[in-house]
């Protein structure tokens, strides 16, 4: 294991290129709180490295402009491509070669917490290539053809997940797509590590989404 002190350079890529076809609009330029989603995905990212790279849509590279980043943490706009995996790749290659570990996130998860982005990278720290946060299943889950499946030998995936930046660029070489980048890594030998998420982290897809993120959002105001 290593220090947080020798950990190196992180930077984080938040992958913001969808077009929004199941919500009806560009989500990621929705306002929640009074910043944009993917505004609000950015200025946490910036708290937890030295760098991030946001991927939004081709021809908005120059109308997105983060506020409220941590001193000194760079930020680069680059434009995303046909696919989610396509689009880590465009981000990845404006990620420094010296950058040791990289975060990948999905800037429609807007309310990712601190505590999350430091449960990853201690991952890091630890020895693993790859790290998911994950939340337990609390639906009864059923095939649609084969019946039930044991609810407690599943979890549902979230992001920030953190890689070592070597391990996340050989896996995105052979330029292959997936839902998220830790399954590329383990398709390609890396070890996924598993640490805990949180049920407030959620993702944006549907309008109502982002109602219960806003009220999420409310609540955690109210308390701190």
């Amino acid at each position: 294991m290593i220090s947080a002190a020798d950990r190196g350079e992180v930077w984080t890529i938040v992958v913001a290129a969808g077009s929004g076809s199941r919500f009806g609009a560009q989500k990621q330029f929705l306002d929640l709180g009074g910043e944009s989603v993917v505004g609000r995905s950015v200025r946490v990212a910036s708290g937890h490295g030295d760098g991030v790279v946001v991927v939004v849509p081709p021809g908005l590279v120059d109308d997105f402009h983060p506020t409220g980043t941590s001193d000194g943490v760079v930020v680069s706009v680059v434009a995303g491509s046909s696919s989610r995996s396509a689009s880590v790749r465009e981000g990845l290659r404006a990620v420094p070669n010296s950058a040791t570990v990289v975060i990948v996130h999905d800037g429609a998860r807007p309310l990712a917490t601190d505590g999350i982005y430091e449960r990853v990278l201690e991952a890091i720290d630890s020895g693993a290539d790859a790290v998911v946060p994950v939340v337990a299943v609390t639906d009864t889950i059923r095939h649609r053809r084969n019946g039930g499946i044991d609810r407690s030998e599943l979890v549902g995936v979230q992001t920030p997940q953190a890689f070592r930046a070597s391990a996340l660029r050989s896996a995105h070489q052979s330029d292959a797509d997936a839902t998220d980048d830790a399954t590329l890594v383990e398709a390609n030998g890396g070890v996924v590590s598993l640490v805990d998420g949180d049920v407030t982290n959620v993702k944006i897809t549907t309008p109502p989404d982002l109602e219960v993120a806003r009220l999420l959002l409310d609540r955690r105001e109210e308390t701190t």
